[in-house]
């Protein structure tokens, strides 16, 4: 190879310079070009709380108006009582004139008012709903907390369930305060446990009084896990921080379930309704709890989100335990913070395409963005037969009604 001249070097020299002048123009050109588009490109960039794709499925939309039968729903807050603090007066969120019509149009032959509260409270639900509408409105009463502190309290929360029952009513109900927010000190000092013995005379005496148990124990599982990029319910958790039990002194959802489920095992002649399926997002674990007792319902409430995304696994589990479902909404008239329980003529009608029909990709909330998580359901298409007991006939029998 011949050798280079000292000129041919310097020549090369002075090229490479004029390329790399070249090329840091142009870069400087380009960048001045790009900038304008990487900062029209951030300002196109979509916040997540503004994102509301609309699916561009063809399917099948069919509209259910009224349930096949003549539902009983099981779940509904007509009213709030304590929850979780001390109040002596009735809240009511709606007025029997503004309910009945919704359900005489949706077929709905009566509602269990749930959280019907205790002592005076209660009396004062039961005297504003059931009373003027025997056959429409039921009430159930609720534990004592604030009088945990007491000495006597196992026998006067005893006393209270058939004080309760005189007044008219027909079941206790235990929101989540218990094992998620009851303390030793009513609001302090440790949680008191689900399985607390100072329940047990109450556990009897519903049984005793033949008044089903309806128990809302732990939440999702997500609830109980970091709120961060990872978790399908990041905008329900990033909305309602106070929904979250991670990192703090609460139990894990396993170790709630499980000490429900010794309740259970405890009080075998009690009739306890697993509110919102007990754990909607585990089929098999609670098909293992409805064959290991007896004297266990679950209940559809605010879950058919979760239970229509797996169609085919929810059919099968309502083939096979259609003696043991209970059809519910967990609605709250005005209850806008929660779109997935807002009372009204859309809510049932989601539940009844969900129950009746083979539809496919619909949402499960009448809400403009899921507010669960970001997922469409799948309904379950269930025969009559079926249709009928969860409807009205397994609520009937439990609640005894003729």
């Amino acid at each position: 190879m011949d050798k280079w001249s000292r000129r041919q070097w310097l020549t090369g020299l002075g090229l490479a310079a004029v390329g790399q002048g070249v090329a840091a123009k142009a870069w400087q050109g380009r960048s001045k070009k790009t900038a304008p588009q990487d900062q029209a490109r951030a300002k196109s960039k979509l916040a997540l709380e503004d994102y509301e794709p609309k699916s561009m499925l063809h399917v099948a939309e069919t509209k259910v108006p009224r349930a096949r039968f003549p539902a009983i729903d099981f779940h509904t807050h007509l009213s709030w009582s304590a929850r979780r603090g001390r109040v002596t007066e009735a809240h009511n969120n709606a007025t029997p004139e503004e309910v009945l019509p919704v359900m005489d149009r949706k077929n709905v032959g009566l509602m269990v008012n749930l959280t019907g509260g205790y002592g005076q409270v209660l009396e004062q639900t039961i005297n504003y709903w059931q009373k003027p509408h025997p056959d429409r409105f039921v009430v159930f009463t609720e534990p004592w907390f604030e009088k945990i502190t007491e000495p006597d309290y196992p026998q006067f929360q005893t006393d209270q369930i058939a004080r309760a029952q005189e007044l008219g009513a027909r079941g206790l109900k235990l929101l989540k305060t218990l094992g998620l927010y009851l303390r030793e000190r009513v609001t302090s000092g440790p949680l008191v446990k689900i399985d607390d013995r100072r329940f047990d005379p109450m556990w009897d005496a519903a049984g005793a009084h033949r008044m089903p148990v309806a128990i809302h124990t732990s939440d999702p599982e997500a609830f109980f896990l970091p709120t961060d990029r990872f978790k399908e319910r990041y905008e329900e958790l990033n909305s309602h921080p106070d929904w979250s039990f991670h990192d703090k002194d609460f139990p894990s959802n396993a170790e709630l379930q499980e000490a429900r489920n010794r309740v259970m095992a405890r009080h075998p002649r009690t009739q306890f309704v697993v509110l919102h399926m007990g754990d909607s997002e585990n089929l098999g674990y609670v098909s293992e709890l409805l064959d290991r007792y007896p004297n266990m319902h679950v209940e559809i409430g605010a879950r058919i989100g979760e239970l229509g995304r797996q169609p085919r696994a929810s059919r099968k589990f309502f083939d096979k335990y259609q003696d043991r479902l209970l059809f519910g909404t967990d609605a709250v008239p005005r209850g806008y913070d929660t779109p997935q329980q807002i009372f009204g003529e859309q809510l049932y009608e989601i539940y009844y395409r969900f129950l009746e029909t083979e539809d496919e990709y619909f949402d499960y909330a009448p809400a403009a963005k899921p507010p669960q998580g970001r997922w469409r359901i799948y309904g379950i298409g269930l025969p009559e037969t079926i249709l009928r007991k969860v409807y009205y006939e397994n609520a009937a029998r439990l609640l005894r009604l003729g």
